[in-house]
């Protein structure tokens, strides 16, 4: 027994001292080359912070784009999904009740050209993007509100368009956040 407790021991410190020491400060060291600092990547529009480049935020009025749903209603600080399943009854009466609202908000949309993202949550909840189809389909409800032309809000939108990684891995995005700051400067 003493030649297996031992070992034991030795192999519990040793993993305690690399995952709750080294690794950490190896991830914080890594951090502080990202952009922020670590700290996150702030938007600041006349000197005052708005908000985060990569945590999504709520934006529900008619005047602006808005985001995709969010299970933990915007909260950084208890990142989620729903943990639903498609076929469970209470999360099919959400995303119906998030179609209805998109539709009394842009009228003249079919509910099978609305985009997936606008009316299911992701997986962290907090997704600050959307595919450049989810900004476009709310263009027209922006374009009367705002007195823009659907053309000038189509451009803004590619404007703000981040193509995939490297050219090769993931979709297009547009960051919201940073796309109805750009809608706010519009003169």
């Amino acid at each position: 027994m003493k030649n297996h407790i031992s070992p034991a021991i030795r192999l519990t410190v040793a993993m305690l001292i690399l995952l709750s020491v080294i690794y950490p400060l190896v991830v914080a060291g890594i951090a502080k080359l990202a952009p922020g600092g670590g700290a996150g990547e702030t938007v600041t529009v006349n000197g005052k912070v708005v908000g985060y480049a990569r945590i999504g935020q709520k934006f529900t009025e008619d005047r602006y784009f808005n985001s995709r749903p969010s299970a933990v209603d915007y909260n950084a600080a208890g990142s989620a999904g729903s943990n639903k399943g498609p076929s469970n009854p209470d999360y099919l009466k959400t995303v119906q009740a998030r179609i209805d609202t998109f539709l009394v908000h842009n009228p003249g949309v079919q509910k099978t050209d609305i985009p997936a993202e606008l009316v299911t949550a992701s997986g962290s909840g907090l997704d600050p993007d959307l595919s450049p189809a989810a900004a476009k389909i709310q263009v027209r409800r922006i374009a009367k509100v705002r007195g823009i032309t659907d053309d000038r809000l189509n451009q803004l939108i590619d404007e703000q368009t981040k193509g995939p990684l490297l050219g090769l891995f993931g979709p297009s995005t547009v960051n919201v956040l940073a796309l109805n700051v750009a809608l706010d400067a519009l003169k």
